[in-house]
């Protein structure tokens, strides 16, 4: 049997490779940073996650150690059976305090935390009314509800409004959308969204997982940054980007809706809890956020830095203040080009092209971390500039 699936298989990576679209994963040889090592040779990496350069940070890697030692190294339990320790109801607890929620439940990832919510809160006389530039992970989870389930065009409320008043018959109506937008780097107009939902009575969610750490006064990410933490019901977040980079994630919401997910959210209740280094490393990633703004300030400076100078070299950029910068290219395979020819000239970034960012609008994302100097920033855009013009003598 196992033969006739084997060319169908192979069929089908051929199509993805011959259209252009096969991903090719990279072995580093080194820790996660703004200086990695790759098949024996130095890179500058401007295309991690890593917004505030806590990955690899001594003080996260003691931590992590510490907790090894005092409180082993896995659960081999689910949470409510006996994979709940101190330092994970501390971490809970934290979260709560940092982005002004009753509550936090961890999962282990965001793509778990947003797996939940859905199915646990909407049932079939429900609606949820999401931005169709909304993480994959919202949508899967949003697919494993039986919620009614309408789109607006992203970031455009004249489209959100027209879909709120489609469903005002239904019990409950949830909005739900990316804080920051991760291809783009683009912010949900959040203080719109917040009106739209108070004036047609639904519930606003928010996966905050490319600014918690690092966005807003405090680091509590796009909800404080817009002034509307107190209107916001949901967040979702990771713990795998700007909180240390390693895994697991987290739905911060009222009590109540927590609760029910303690109860009934398949991904909480069927998964090994959190291991016990990773929740000891993210609660000193925390208190490093909660002890003053100098890694987002200097992250804030370098995504300046940055997009002053590729403005200056000619390049194309989406405009914005995020940490993900977006270099354009009207062309798929130049922009697969540039990157190619970045790597050769010591810097790692990824190009980006239809399906999975829409056709003509191909780009290599760019992002800054607070790890990275003045020099690694003007090194990568004196190499943008060489690639470019390896391309034009092309």
């Amino acid at each position: 049997m196992y033969q006739n699936v084997k060319a169908q298989l192979v069929q089908t990576l051929e199509e993805i490779s011959s259209a252009g679209l096969l991903k090719n994963e990279r072995a580093i040889e080194s820790p996660q940073g703004p200086h990695i090592r790759f098949q024996q040779k130095e890179l500058l990496n401007f295309c991690s996650n890593n917004y505030l350069g806590l990955s690899s940070d001594p003080r996260l890697i003691r931590s992590s150690q510490e907790a090894l030692e005092t409180f082993g190294f896995g659960m081999s339990s689910v949470r409510f059976i006996c994979g709940t320790q101190t330092i994970h109801l501390e971490l809970e607890s934290k979260i709560s305090k940092l982005l002004s929620r009753e509550a936090t439940i961890l999962f282990p990832s965001c793509f778990d935390a947003n797996g939940a919510i859905f199915e646990v809160l909407l049932t079939d006389a429900d609606a949820v009314i999401s931005d169709e530039l909304n993480h994959a992970s919202i949508i899967d989870g949003i697919r494993l509800s039986k919620a009614v389930r309408y789109r607006y065009r992203n970031r455009d409320m004249h489209d959100l409004e027209k879909q709120l008043s489609q469903c005002s018959s239904a019990r409950r109506r949830l909005i739900v959308t990316d804080g920051v937008f991760s291809m783009d780097g683009s912010y949900a107009p959040l203080q719109q969204i917040c009106d739209l939902a108070e004036r047609y009575d639904a519930l606003v969610m928010v996966d905050d997982s490319h600014a918690v750490g690092f966005t807003g006064k405090t680091g509590a990410g796009t909800p404080e940054l817009f002034g509307v933490s107190d209107r916001v019901d949901i967040i979702s977040g990771t713990l795998g980007k700007a909180l240390g980079g390693a895994s697991g994630g987290y739905i911060s919401a009222h009590k109540e809706i927590v609760d029910l997910l303690r109860q009934r959210a398949r991904p909480y209740l069927f998964s090994n809890a959190l291991a016990p280094s990773i929740v000891s490393a993210s609660l000193t990633a925390l208190e490093l956020v909660e002890q003053g703004s100098d890694l987002r300030e200097g992250l804030a400076r370098n995504a300046f830095h940055f997009r002053s100078k590729m403005s200056e070299a000619g390049f194309t950029l989406l405009p914005g203040e995020h940490p993900i910068v977006p270099i354009m290219f009207e062309d798929e395979h130049q922009a697969k080009q540039m990157a190619e020819i970045m790597l050769d000239l010591g810097i790692y970034v990824v190009a980006f092209s239809y399906p999975v960012v829409p056709l003509g609008r191909a780009r290599i994302r760019v992002q800054l971390s607070a790890a990275h100097s003045p020099k690694d920033i003007d090194l990568c855009v004196a190499a943008f500039v060489q690639a470019r013009d390896i391309l034009s003598a092309n």
